[in-house]
C-alpha cells in the first residue's frame, strides 16, 4: 500500500503492521531514523500494537466440551436440517473464523481511528528502538524493544535479499562482550522474539543490533557464521545494572 501523502499519521500504523509496499516502508524507516518526532509516534503505534501479534498458547478441549459443541451443531443428527446454496455450503470452523476476522478487524478499525497523541510522552515509555541497516545506509529492518513485556518487535523496512535456503538471525552485541542470539525470524514479515533474562540484562547505551545470515535454523555455534548483512544501534537503552 503506497501512500504518497506524507502528512498522514496512519502510515506510522500502517508500517507496525507491515502493510506497506517497499519504497513506503523505506520511507518511514528514514524518516524514524532521522526525525525524533517520527520514531516517537512509530515507537507509540508499536506500543499499542504489540499485544496484537502476541500468541496464545493451543487448548484443547475435553471430550465433554466437544460433545457439548457437537449437540448444539447438531453434526450427529441422522438428517439436519441445512440450507441449501452457500449457507449449505459453509463449515462451522469456517463461520468461526469468519467471525474471528470480523472481530479483529473491527479492533484494528478502532485502534487505527483512535488519535494518536502528538505531544511528546514521558521517559517513562521503556520502548527501546533501532535502525538495522546495510553499511551503505539502506534501513532493512527497524526494531523495537519492549522491556517490560520482555520481547522485541522486528519489522522489514525493505525486501532485503536472503540467499534461498539460509536463515536470518538477529543477535544482541553488548558492547566488549561477544553476541548473543536474539533468535532466528523471517526477513520479509513483521516478528516478535521474545528477550530473555540474559539479554535484557545486557541492554546498554553502547550495545548493538545485527543481523546475520546462517544455516537453515540458525547458527549451529553460538555465535555468528556467516555474513552480516546489517546492523544497528540502540536508541534510548538505559545502562546495565550494576
Amino acid at each position: 500500500m503506497a501512500d504518497d501523502d506524507n502528512s498522514n499519521p496512519l502510515r506510522y500504523a500502517e508500517y507496525v503492521l507491515g502493510v506497506l509496499d517497499a519504497e513506503a516502508r523505506a520511507a518511514v524507516a528514514q524518516e524514524v531514523a532521522t526525525t525524533e518526532r517520527a520514531a516517537t509516534v512509530v515507537a507509540l503505534w508499536q506500543q499499542r500494537l504489540i499485544p496484537l501479534a502476541e500468541v496464545l498458547p493451543e487448548m484443547t478441549p475435553s471430550e465433554p466440551v466437544w460433545d457439548h459443541i457437537r449437540q448444539r451443531l447438531r453434526w450427529d443428527d441422522p438428517e439436519p436440517i441445512r440450507p441449501v446454496g452457500f449457507w449449505a455450503s459453509a463449515r462451522p470452523w469456517q463461520w468461526l473464523s469468519l467471525a474471528a476476522s470480523l472481530v479483529a478487524a473491527c479492533c484494528l478499525i478502532l485502534l487505527l481511528r483512535a488519535p494518536v497523541r502528538e505531544t511528546r510522552p514521558t521517559v517513562s515509555v521503556s520502548l527501546l528502538v533501532s535502525s538495522i541497516r546495510q553499511d551503505n545506509g539502506v534501513t532493512d529492518w527497524t526494531a523495537t524493544l519492549d522491556p517490560d513485556r520482555k520481547q522485541i518487535l522486528i519489522v522489514p523496512a525493505t525486501s532485503p535479499a536472503v540467499p534461498s535456503g539460509r536463515s536470518t538471525q538477529l543477535w544482541l552485541i553488548p558492547a566488549g562482550h561477544a553476541p548473543i542470539s536474539v533468535g532466528v525470524f523471517t526477513p520479509n514479515q513483521a516478528v516478535v522474539l521474545p528477550l530473555n533474562a540474559e539479554l535484557l540484562s545486557q541492554l546498554g547505551p553502547t550495545a548493538a543490533l545485527a543481523v546475520s545470515i546462517e544455516p537453515p535454523g540458525g547458527s549451529p555455534t553460538g555465535q555468528p557464521t556467516g555474513p552480516v548483512i546489517a546492523k544497528g544501534a540502540i536508541s534510548g537503552a538505559p545502562a546495565p545494572a550494576v
